[in-house]
């Protein structure tokens, strides 16, 4: 699929057919295309945690869910993904790779980062997995993990402190699904948010 075709289709899909599982060689595309993701320092600080199994799927919404037993209809829809992707971010192999000789912030001071570039090159590697999957003719959604459901995952699948789940990428066959309401709103138009030379 060209490009610019994959960039046209890329939405966020929030229903899947259960009945048909993601293919191996297209999960290990889509993991491998997200470590081409680019990374400060080439630190690569990211791992990342598949979930295929029925029992695994049903762990992580137990351990990211208040209570299953009444579901909304978001939910519910967001249940029927055969594969479940959780990006994780590593700050420490960034701090650890800027102690470098060829880098040299030797205090490892945090402060030293305008912002969580371990974040932000988790997310990019987040979004190499849902333009492959567009790609790959399936659909996927990023969705965050909430902040108080985040120790009950942690703790579930064992997730080291120093890692940090920056969301999770539902992928799967397409089912029909309701687009949400907000883009009704529209894209902005490049003359909105493009400023050319200053402000």
């Amino acid at each position: 699929m060209e490009f610019q075709e994959v960039l046209r289709r890329r939405r966020m899909v929030r229903n899947y057919d259960p009945d048909r599982p993601v293919p191996a060689e297209v999960r290990d595309r889509l993991l491998a295309n997200a470590l081409r993701a680019p990374s400060a320092g080439f630190s690569q600080g990211w791992a990342f945690l598949v979930l295929e199994a029925e029992p695994d799927r049903d762990r992580f919404w137990r351990a990211t869910t208040v209570s299953l037993d009444d579901p909304d209809p978001w939910l519910r829809d967001m249940m029927t993904a055969p594969l479940l992707i959780v990006p994780l971010s590593h700050k420490q192999a960034y701090l650890e790779r800027y102690a470098a000789a060829d880098k040299g912030w030797t205090d490892r001071d945090e402060a030293r980062w305008p912002v969580p570039y371990w974040d932000i090159d988790t997310g990019f590697a987040a979004l190499l997995i849902l333009l492959t999957a567009v790609d790959a003719e399936l659909g996927a959604c990023f969705f965050g993990v909430p902040p108080e459901r985040m120790a009950a995952f942690r703790t579930e699948f064992g997730v080291p402190g120093e890692y940090t789940p920056i969301g999770c990428v539902s992928v799967g066959y397409r089912a029909p699904d309701r687009r949400s309401p907000s883009l009704r709103r529209g894209h902005r138009p490049v003359s909105e948010v493009v400023h050319h030379g200053s402000w």
